[in-house]
């Protein structure tokens, strides 16, 4: 039931999905099956149309985006880069809220760049750090932040003009993780401008696994040297003086040896998609139904653990369900009504979309209402 489809925070979907998937994949084997030389500037040429597309959503100057695997691999990517020493000594700001992944890498890289991971708590009974909380713990010894925009377990939405104008003030390197709210909530890498920017395709991009990008400022590029390294990393990638490297003067350093395309390729049809659309309806629409979803969660007496103010949020609503309840058995029990949702822990995640209708949503509520009622 595609109305009732509310995993916008997971996978994203969007009418056509299946066929245009299938499309791009049949086109790729016709062209990659074939005994000529025409592969490489098929693959790289759609790999570059999908970076385009992202430079679009995210209004980023030109050679500034590359593609990765995923939001971590980038991160890794970025601070590996950075000049030697540059955080010895010095603190890594992060919330408790953030995705995990960027938490355990971080753990794992402090000892041995020197830095201190300083993670700002949550406050008591909270499901998200609050605004002030990190901006106190934001000193002039950071010396790299990053901003989780929005939080995966309460859609909570930072106040990104502040947070920036903050570390600006404090001399510390800017990134932000803009997965949670990529290709729903409008953003902008040069307003406010950042250092660098993560994110994947999947969720509001109803992309596939294993298309994430970096962004990194042109400010900040010619600073940076990625230990990953090779052939597609330098100015010229047809270089074969093996004693002559050097680095592109652009993201493309941040390549390496010959680039995967497959991901870029399979997510482009839904970059295609996407930028057709109304993207003011697009948000419009999600903030009807998660309204509706708020004033239900209030009927059922639910602790909401999502900020009601939209401007707060990203496009999720997450319910506490009570423990007599386990979510495990709720969403199982949804899903077999043919309603797709979720849950981490106790949190119940809600997350509609394009396809989610407002009489999907009407049904989730009432399947909810007798689950809990049992």
């Amino acid at each position: 039931m595609s109305e009732a489809y509310f995993l916008y925070h997971s996978i994203g979907m969007y009418p056509g999905k299946t066929e245009d998937l299938a499309a791009a994949m049949t086109e790729f084997a016709g062209v990659w099956g074939k005994p000529d030389d025409s592969q490489w500037a098929y693959a790289l040429g759609k790999r570059q149309n999908f970076i385009d597309r992202w430079r679009a959503i995210l209004n980023a100057p030109a050679q500034s985006i590359t593609a990765t695997e995923n939001v971590t691999a980038a991160f890794h990517a970025l601070l590996n880069s950075l000049p030697e020493g540059h955080l010895n000594g010095r603190k890594v700001l992060v919330g408790a809220d953030c995705f995990p992944s960027n938490h355990f890498l971080l753990n794992g890289m402090a000892e041995k760049y020197g830095f201190t991971l300083h993670t700002v708590p949550l406050r008591q009974g909270m499901g998200y750090v609050e605004d002030d909380d990190f901006l106190d713990a934001w000193t002039p010894d950071v010396g790299l932040a990053l901003l989780t925009w929005v939080s995966s377990l309460t859609s909570h939405r930072i106040d990104l003009k502040r947070m920036v104008a903050h570390g600006r003030r404090m001399g510390s390197l800017i990134g932000t993780d803009i997965t949670q709210a990529a290709g729903l909530i409008p953003y902008d890498v040069l307003a406010p401008e950042v250092d660098f920017t993560i994110s994947t395709s999947l969720k509001w991009m109803c992309g596939t696994p294993g298309a994430g990008i970096l962004y990194v400022s042109p400010r900040l590029t010619p600073h940076l040297h990625p230990e990953l390294r090779g052939w597609f990393s330098q100015a010229n990638p047809f270089n074969w003086d093996i004693t002559a490297f050097q680095y592109a003067p652009d993201i493309r350093r941040f390549d390496n040896g010959t680039p995967g395309t497959m991901a870029a390729l399979a997510s482009l049809p839904a970059l295609d998609w996407h930028s057709t659309q109304d993207q003011t309806a697009l948000l419009a629409h999600n903030r009807r139904l998660t309204a509706k979803l708020i004033e239900a969660a209030d009927a059922l007496n639910l602790t909401l653990l999502t900020p009601r103010d939209p401007e707060k949020r990203g496009g999720s609503i997450m319910l506490r369900l009570p423990d007599s309840h386990p979510a495990a058995e709720v969403v199982t029990a949804l899903r077999a009504q043919g309603i797709t949702t979720d849950a981490r822990s106790q949190t119940l995640r809600l997350s509609p979309g394009n396809l989610t209708t407002m009489a999907g949503t009407e049904t989730l509520i009432a399947a909810l209402t007798k689950l809990l009622r049992r």
